[in-house]
């Protein structure tokens, strides 16, 4: 029923919360700030709080606000007469409360987790856009399933209080995204701009999913010739691995693994370039790749030694693929602006993209 609990004081600070499915961000506390500003006296703030996704329900008492999260309508007196409950147990076992309104001086930050006096001689800000593409892709080419897991992180070395925007060329790719606290989720829902304050130092900014099929795009290629055949102690291997969908970037670091069938004793294969191994123990077939040159297409080809009298496989054996594109978004995800506010300096900023494979499957 009730999803998540927030105790906030009157001054706005979030210092306690308890989650009890998933994680909510503290960015859904922006419509219950709002309500708390429009409200001349803390009494006065709605108990009820409608978001376009959850319900807001609070009880004030103490000085501090217990603001509970709901993703479902259920009867709001129920809820606040937990509240009250779960007050007068925080006040049986602690005692009367008393939170002050302002925080102590020193390192403490009305911003959470961002501490007060950071100080930079380079004020730089660098983000990662970092794309894993899981995919299957069948014998004859064609695309099984395939999704996007992103992340966009960052580096932030910026003095004061920086308060920042990034926005993108087209947000609605983006599904499925998980913030870190510091995003205000408002501003996202209503304008798609990530707008916050972000912490010092390192950071994942946020994690997203895309998993509509017809916006991933398939990077790699691989042709394939593998051939058994009954009564013969020689097989057939041929692949060929080549760009797709790559935007011209190049593709960099590319391995191909494939676990050959019990029946092969031995592979006799020459690589266009790259290095291969194969152990007969495991079976597995390694071929390092390294970068493709779309002039001049990497190949492995050769005969494979079959146990004599055994019978044909069942199945031909699948390829799995690692890469990496530097400088590319596989979704079309692109940053259109990055802007600094609350601060006179002028920071560097730089936008990193980079593509790779996660579980890359070609059956053949």
């Amino acid at each position: 029923m009730i999803h998540s609990l927030f105790l906030i004081n009157s001054s706005g600070d979030i210092f306690l919360e308890k989650h009890w499915k998933s994680v909510v961000s503290r960015s859904v506390c922006d419509y219950f700030f709002e309500a708390q500003e429009r409200a001349t006296e803390a009494e006065n703030v709605p108990p009820v709080i409608p978001t376009p996704h959850h319900y807001l329900l609070s009880v004030y008492r103490h000085k501090i606000f217990f603001v509970a999260v709901i993703q479902t309508e259920v009867p709001p007196l129920f809820v606040i007469e937990f509240l009250h409950r779960v007050v007068d147990t925080f006040q049986d076992y602690f005692g009367v409360t008393n939170v002050g309104d302002q925080l102590p001086t020193g390192q403490l930050s009305v911003v959470p987790w961002r501490r007060t006096g950071v100080k930079y001689t380079n004020n730089e800000a660098y983000f990662d856009v970092i794309e894993e593409i899981d995919a299957i892709i069948d014998k004859s080419g064609s695309t099984v399933t395939a999704e996007i897991q992103g992340v966009i992180d960052a580096c932030v070395k910026l003095t004061g209080m920086p308060d920042l925007t990034l926005s993108f060329m087209n947000p609605r790719l983006l599904d499925d995204v998980s913030f870190h606290p510091c995003v205000r989720f408002k501003r996202w829902e209503s304008e798609r701009i990530l707008s916050f304050i972000p912490p010092d130092g390192n950071f994942r900014l946020l994690s997203y999913h895309v998993s509509a099929q017809n916006l991933v795009a398939i990077p790699v290629y691989v042709k394939h010739s593998i051939s058994f055949r009954d009564s013969s102690s020689l097989g057939r291997f041929e692949i060929t691995v080549g760009p797709k969908q790559t935007m011209g970037k190049a593709i960099e670091g590319v391995t191909v693994a494939s676990q050959m069938p019990r029946g092969v004793l031995n592979m006799s294969l020459t690589p266009s370039q790259g290095t291969h191994t194969f152990d007969p123990v495991t079976k597995m077939l390694s071929w390092d790749v390294g970068k493709i040159n779309p002039q001049k297409l990497p190949s492995l080809k050769g005969t494979m030694s079959l146990q004599a009298g055994a019978s044909k496989p069942d199945e031909n054996p699948t390829i799995n693929l690692q890469f990496k594109i530097q400088q590319l978004a596989i979704s079309g995800l692109k940053v259109n602006r990055l802007d600094m506010y609350g601060e006179k300096y002028k920071p560097f900023k730089g936008i990193k993209y980079m593509t790779k494979a996660g579980r890359f499957q070609v059956r053949t």
